[in-house]
């Protein structure tokens, strides 16, 4: 694998507006994802809660990680961004599922405003 290599899949929302950024890089054997939020592929509306779009994220996740040749049972590092610190518990039900018992470290913040409204992103780092 070159150096710093783009990963790109369908089956992930590109970039948010046309953005200049990649769904993910992979480098120094690790896959770093950008953040997602909770919507599909070709959509620009958001699931209705934050368990929905948690759903979501994990699912644009898994498919960018996919690509790359990883997985999320690879995570080593997350960062949750909430608009509302009061849907962590929310949040928090749905990733413990996603990550399994070996879950990576991670760091959640509440925000001021996220895209569109989005009430949770997650930013993601694993192993290739």
């Amino acid at each position: 694998m070159a150096d710093k290599a783009v990963i790109r899949t369908e089956n992930a929302p590109a970039p948010f507006q046309g953005a200049p950024y990649s769904q993910a890089i992979a480098s120094g054997g690790f896959v770093f994802v950008a953040g997602q939020l909770g919507w599909k592929p070709g959509e620009t509306t958001f699931a209705s809660g934050i368990a929905e779009q948690t759903e979501i994220v994990f699912t644009n996740m898994r498919a960018i990680l996919e690509e790359a040749g990883s997985g999320l049972d690879k995570l080593v590092k997350t960062t949750v961004f909430l608009q509302n610190l009061d849907d962590f518990a929310g949040m928090n039900q749905v990733y413990a599922r996603q990550v399994g018992d070996q879950p990576p470290a991670r760091s959640t913040v509440e925000v001021a405003k996220l895209p569109s409204g989005a009430l949770v992103e997650i930013e993601a780092i694993a192993h290739l």
